[in-house]
This record gives structure tokens, sequence and C-alpha cells, in this order.
């Protein structure tokens, strides 16, 4: 069986397990430094399998030991936004916290592929990689597969058709200035563009850019789980199964798309060895203004995060 270990047993964490289990992907290892919490959610958990049928063995745990011999290590430590925050608020305290968690684990599991969601998101997953010193290859951020998601849930309430129908590619950092790629999406081969009116597609695309600080403030206490833990889920998946599957993810830039050295949105290739491939998407000259705006964004909080933290 396949080994999946969790880093943070929050609720993302906790809900990333949930989904997982339910796949019945791999054993799962619940980490937090909260006393009893991991374990306690990791034998609710446990207790629930055989009501649905599945054979996954998930424990809980406040060391990092539990995760030796890990295929996937996913990373959800570290403290959620509040209302009024923006993500780069999170960057000093989660950076102790995620690279503490990259470098513990990388000492049981010298071969785990890394997923990271701890906001700074594509900060995060710089610091993991620099931290470790892992390939590129095996060091991905789950950001866009959300965004997208949450633009594709957008379009169905605004049109009333099926979210299976509606393919949206949301690429960039994971923030405000990321960027929906309206020309690129579509409903059933129609481009938004030609189904919708502008003005409700650019609704659409302001509310997606906002779509986590619209739960952050109805939440009040807390930031959005349950659409962030399934896009791990889906990652988890492409990768154990080795599906090739392409989706919006948080890639290290090696000169594609004009960048370098920072982890950025683009269409990735998950496989079994992690990125497998980026693809690059020719970009008309709206689509590149976006597209430096938000790189630049990304890159501003990755000089914060060098000025903070020894690489």
């Amino acid at each position: 069986m396949n080994k999946i270990s969790i880093i943070g047993a929050g609720m993302t964490g906790s809900t990333t397990a949930h989904w997982l289990a339910e796949r019945e992907l791999a054993d799962l290892v619940l980490v937090d430094v909260v006393e009893g919490m991991p374990q306690g959610k990791a034998l609710d958990m446990f207790e629930a399998m055989p009501i649905i049928g599945k054979d996954v063995e998930i424990v809980g745990a406040n060391d990092y030991a539990a995760t030796k011999g890990s295929d996937i290590i996913i990373i959800t430590a570290g403290l959620p936004r509040k209302p009024g925050m923006s993500r780069d608020d999170l960057l000093s305290a989660n950076a102790e916290i995620v690279g503490k968690a990259a470098t513990e684990t990388l000492a049981h599991s010298p071969d785990a592929i890394y997923i990271v969601l701890t906001n700074p998101l594509d900060t995060m997953a710089y610091l993991t990689m620099k931290r470790t010193g892992l390939p590129r290859q095996r060091v991905v951020g789950q950001a866009g597969i959300l965004d997208s998601a949450r633009m594709r849930a957008f379009v169905a309430m605004e049109t009333g058709v099926s979210v299976e129908n509606i393919d949206c590619y949301v690429l960039g950092g994971h923030g405000d200035e990321m960027v929906p790629l309206t020309r690129h999406s579509n409903i059933a081969g129609i481009p938004l563009k030609e189904y919708l009116p502008a003005d409700r597609l650019d609704a659409i695309v302001t509310r997606t850019r906002k779509g986590g600080g619209e739960i952050v403030n109805l939440l009040k206490t807390g930031s959005a789980f349950y659409a962030p833990s399934v896009a791990c889920a889906q990652m988890a998946e492409a990768i154990l199964k080795d599906k090739h599957l392409i989706v919006p993810c948080a890639a290290y830039m090696q000169g594609e798309y004009g960048l370098n050295d920072m982890f950025f949105g683009v269409p990735v290739m998950l496989g079994r060895n992690g990125v497998e491939r980026i693809l690059e998407y020719r970009l008309d000259a709206d689509e590149q203004a976006m597209f430096d705006a938000s790189a630049a964004a990304v890159k501003e909080t990755h000089e914060a995060l060098k000025k903070l933290v020894t690489l």
C-alpha cells in the first residue's frame, strides 16, 4: 500500500485525509503539534472505514517518525487567514512551520514527493524546495486546481449548466493577482466570452480572485478547507496512479513563460515522478499583462522570504 503523510491535522489536513481515505489510495498519517488531536481525528476516521468498506490504515502522531517511508508528503500546517488578512500576512509565522515540516519529513522519507498547500502558497512551495534540496519535479503547490474549480462553480451558478461541462483555467500566483484565462475557458467547447455577456464574465473573474477571502469573511474564524483539500487529493491520486493529468499547479520555473527561480501557477502534467512537464499557453497581450503583474507580486513575496530566513 502507498503511504501519504499529511502535516497539519486542522480542518484542511483532516479533510484531505477524509477525501483520500474515501479513494482508498494509501495508508494515511496525520501529524500535528497539538497533543491528542491528530490521534483522535485519525481514530475517528479509521472507525468510519468499515461503514464505507475501505481498507485504509489511518494513524495520528505528534512526531515526524510516524511519517517514515511516505510516498507523498502533503503540507497543510500553518496559521489560517482571518478577516482582513492577506495571504502574504502569514509569511513569517508559516515560513517557520513549513520549513521545519519540510526538513523533518525529508529525514524520514527521502524519496517522497511534496504537495504544499500552506499560504502564501507559491512562496511556501519555494521554501520547501530550497529547504529539502529536492529536484523541482518533486515539489509542487496546490492552488490553480482550487482557483479553477471556484471559477467553474461560479460559471455553473451563473449559467445553470452542469459543472461537468465547464472547463476553466486559472494560472498565476495564488492571490488577488491570479490570472483567469477566460479565452481558454469554455462551456462544452464554447468559449466563455461567447457564452456570457462581458459584464457577467468580469464579475465571475473578480469573484474567483477573491474567492478565498469571501469564505474567510463568512467563516470569520478560519479559511476554506473542503475545496482546497480535495484538490490535494486529486493531485496525490494523479501522482500515485501515474495518470499524466494536466492541471494548474504551482511549479518551479526554469525559463518557462520567461520566469526563473520562483514557484508560479502554470499547467502541469502530474505523474509518478511528480511534475513531469510544464505546458506553455500562447498568451495574448491582455493575458500577458495580467501574468506579468501576478509574477511580480509572487516575486515580491519570494524576496520577502529571503530576508526572513536563510535558504
